[in-house]
Parts: C-alpha cells; structure tokens; sequence
C-alpha cells in the first residue's frame, strides 16, 4: 500500500449508484410509511388529534436531523458499505422491535396522565419519542452515508446529491400511501412495523455479505414476528368474543357476565354500543333520542332520523322497533362496523334503516334529505372531531332540519368539566335560537337544539302519544331537561381549539385525585 492509498477498510470499492438508489428509496419507505404506523400505534392511548400528530412529526423530524447529522460524521470517518449495512441491519430490527415493546410503554405513558397529570401531550410526546426516536435516527444516517458512498468525483456531487434526495422524498411519499392505505388497513399496526424493519434489513444483508448469517439471523426473527400471532385482546368489562384492526380503530366486542356486549374502540375507556338479546332499551344515554323530539310542542313521532356516528348501531335499531314509520339514516365513517353490527348487535338494515359509511360533515353537507332529528355522537375519545362542534357545521345541520326538528348533540366529558358543553351550546345557538339540556350522568349531556322552543312540558303533554314502553323513560328525560349553559366562546371552522379544552379538563381531573371508574 502507497501512501497515496486510502485504508482498504475506509474506503472499499464502492457499490454502485444504482444500488444507493435502491437503499434511499428504501429508507424514504420506511421512515414516513413508519410516522404514518406510529400515530397509529398511539391512537388507542392518546387519540389522533392535532397535539399528537404534532408530536409524532415534530419526534420524526428530530430523530431524522440528529440521524443526518450523524450520517455526515459517519461519511467522513468510515465511508464504507460494512458501516452502511450495519445501519440498515440496526436500524430495522429496532423498528421491527416498536411493537414488541409498544405495550409496556404505551401503557407507562398513559398511566403517567393520572400519576403525574402530564397530560396526553406529554405522554404522547415520551411514548413516540421511546419507541421510534432511535430507529429513526439510525435510519437518518444511511443518507449522507449512501451519498458519500455513491460519489466518484466532485464534479458530479451536485447530480448525485440531487437523484439521491429526489429519490427518498419519492420513497417518502410512496411509504406514506402504501402504510395508510394498504399495510395498516389489511395487515395491522404490528405487522407494517415489522415490514418497514425487513425492508432495511434485508439489503443491509445483502450489503454485508461477509456478515451474512447474522443478517440472516435477524431477518429470521423479524419473519417469524411476522407470521406469529397477535397477542390475545383482553377487557376488564368481560370475555372479548371478537376483535379487529379496521382502517381507522381498532374494535373489540365485549361480553359481560350477563351476556350483554359492548362494543370498545381502541382503549376501551367508553362503550359505544350495546346489545342485550330481547331487550331494545339500554338504561344508557342512547335511549335519550327516541324522546327528545318531544321537547317541541305537538311534534309527531320523526319520521326521519340521521344519526351522525352510529357504531353498531344501537340507536338505529331502537328507532325503527319503536317507530314502524321512521326511516333512519345510520352514518359511520368506519363502514367495518356495519358488519359488526350486524352479527353481534342485532342490526338489520333494510328499507327503513340504510347503514351510510362517510364522514358525518361532508355527508350533511351534500344531503339533500330533511330530517326531523338528527343526532350528532362521533367521537374518537376522548375527543370530538373539532369540525362537528362549530358554528358552519350548526348551519350546515339546520339547512337540513325540518322547521319542527331538533338535533341532539352528545357531549362526552369529565366529571364536573362543563366547558365543552357550554361551548357547544353557545356555537349551536348561532343556527338555532332555542337550545336546552339533558345531564344524562356526570360524563354524558345532550346538548339539544331547534329553531322552536324546546320544553319539558311538552315533553310530559306528549307523554301518551309515545310507545309504551317508552313512556317511563320520557318521564326521566323531562325531569332533567334544563336551559342550556352557555358560555362566552363559539368554535368556527377556522378556530376550535377541542384538543386543549379536553385536555385541559383532562389534566383538572387528574390533579383532582379522582377517579373516572
């Protein structure tokens, strides 16, 4: 060796730009493909509102500069595909491995909203940061790595500088359709995870031929994570019966010591439908709405009804034995549900209930059908979406409110937190002048709205005309209706800032030392 020769194990042969190509576009894949998995993965704990996507991004964007950064010094100090393929091998088993641990410390982090009142910004923020800050980072560094290796001369950095970022940000942007749109929905969280590991390590394997049976090694582990089982579901409320990832929650169907089931999504803090065989009341808040349209003086049983968020659709099916006349138009942004539903829940569709799969918001405003109540209860809790609680969607809801109509609004919250209610109520009065309300318990209220004055009297006069069976719970709800407290704000579309309300009464009960079971 000359003393003009470089190490042999500093600057090897380099591979081909070709195969560079291969691994940026690869690293693109798995590092926006794994942000996309990782919000996923946090939703069950903590939502997917906006404060835990800023979390997520902000977390992916850290991890990804530091990993650059360390990529640089990495090029300069031991540019060679040995230390390329090391990166690609580590850095996909520990991305492989996110599921693995996520439990335990998903489940410190949440834990930490009651124990220290962090909040779930802080939990949110400590779980992404443990679980994929690292693998990201690892993952950062390949690129000014790959580039380095790619270089022949100075003259062509430029070009060479400028395919290689072109080339991840394509990979990027294909790793964020393929995890949204294919991995999460058909395989699961867990599995896009393992499938974004293999893809960096399989052609660090490749790179580190001499390295070859410890490559191997890990891939193994991380196929046979692949094709090995789920963890078995588990709930404290009962025996889970049945339970699936669908595109956007994942859903358990519970069932009790009774043999009445519930219907959980994601963390298994609310049920959002029940089913009891024989019986069509359920004692809970989702009985409120087959009287509510009473509150208007000598209103006849609704012959229309759209519920924005039905779930398996516990309230449809009540509507429709009660009242033979009613068509009810049951929307669900998750169409998994319907069948759910209807094989654990006693939903029939049929000529008088229509299960719609759509988004609550664009399917009001493109409906040309007027109702007579419609009932508004979407939530991914602990929260709702902040476009169902502003003045444009009130509107939007009157347009298609028939003039004697009413919509019910129900509010999910903290015990003794009555915030969010007041600034529903206030925003609902801009669309309708008359607006009271049921506190069903100290988590549930329906917030109740119409352009008519809305009374329990009227409920009480009409009493006779309802169901039988219905007729003792109509007595309930008339006992309870009171005006409606209004607060001083109103959420647009341009500002509704749900999140920190919730999470600001969310922090008030945690540091309030009670308990929410």
């Amino acid at each position: 060796m000359t003393a003009d020769e470089p190490p042999r194990d500093v600057t090897p042969a380099r591979p081909a730009l070709g195969v560079m190509s291969l691994v940026v576009f690869l690293v693109g894949v798995a590092s926006l493909g794994a942000e996309i998995a990782a919000a996923r993965l946090l939703a069950p704990y903590f939502g997917a509102s906006t404060i835990i996507w800023a979390n997520t991004i902000a977390t992916v964007l850290l991890a990804l500069s530091l990993g650059y950064a360390l990529g640089g010094r990495l090029a300069d100090r031991r540019p060679s595909r040995g230390t390329l393929a090391g990166l690609l091998i580590v850095s996909g088993a520990l991305l492989g491995a996110v599921p693995i641990v996520a439990a335990p410390v998903l489940d410190l982090a949440s834990g930490a909203l009651a124990d220290t009142a962090a909040g779930p910004f802080a939990g949110s923020l400590v779980a992404v940061l443990l679980l994929i800050a690292i693998p990201l980072a690892l993952i950062g560094a390949v690129t000014p790595l790959a580039l380095r290796l790619s270089l022949v001369d100075v003259a062509s950095a430029g070009r060479i500088s400028g395919r290689l970022s072109a080339i991840s940000t394509a990979g990027a942007l294909i790793g964020t359709f393929l995890s949204a749109l294919l991995l999460v929905p058909f395989i699961g969280t867990r599995r896009t995870f393992l499938v974004f590991g293999l893809m960096l390590v399989l052609p660090g394997v490749l790179l580190a031929w001499r390295r070859a049976r410890s490559g191997s090694l890990v891939a193994l582990l991380l196929v046979v994570g692949i094709i090995a089982p789920a963890p078995a579901d588990s709930s404290p409320d009962g025996r889970v019966v049945a339970s699936a990832d669908t595109e956007y929650q994942h859903v358990r169907v519970v069932e009790t010591e009774s043999r009445r089931r519930l219907l959980e999504l994601n963390e298994g803090v609310a049920v959002h439908s029940v089913w009891e065989r024989g019986a069509w009341l359920t004692g809970g808040y989702w009985d409120e709405p087959l009287v509510l349209a009473g509150l208007v003086a000598d209103a006849p049983p609704p012959a229309r009804v759209a519920i924005l968020g039905a779930a398996a659709g516990t309230t449809a099916r009540a509507f429709t034995h009660f009242y033979p006349t009613t068509h009810v138009d049951a929307v669900e942004l998750d169409g998994e549900l319907e069948e759910i539903g209807t094989r654990w829940f006693g939903l029939e569709t049929g000529p008088r209930l229509d299960y719609v799969h759509a988004d609550a918001r664009p399917f009001i405003r493109t409906s040309t059908d007027t109702y007579d109540l419609i009932l508004v209860d979407a939530y991914r809790q602990p929260y709702i979406p902040f476009y169902l609680t502003t003045r444009e969607f009130f509107g939007e809801l009157r347009a298609r409110l028939s003039p004697g109509g009413v919509v019910v609004i129900n509010v999910g919250h903290t015990p003794g937190s009555s915030e969010l209610e007041r600034v529903i109520a206030r925003s609902a009065r801009t669309a309708f002048g008359h607006v009271v309300t049921d506190q069903f318990d100290d988590t549930n209220v329906e917030v109740v709205a119409s352009r008519q004055p809305l009374a329990a009297a009227n409920l009480a006069a009409g009493r006779a005309t309802l169901p039988r069976a219905l007729q003792p719970l109509a007595d309930d709800v008339a006992s309870r209706i009171r005006p409606a407290r209004v607060g001083t704000r109103v959420f647009t579309d341009d500002r509704a800032p749900v999140e920190w309300l919730v999470d600001g009464s969310l922090l008030d009960f945690a540091t309030s030392g009670d308990d929410l079971g």
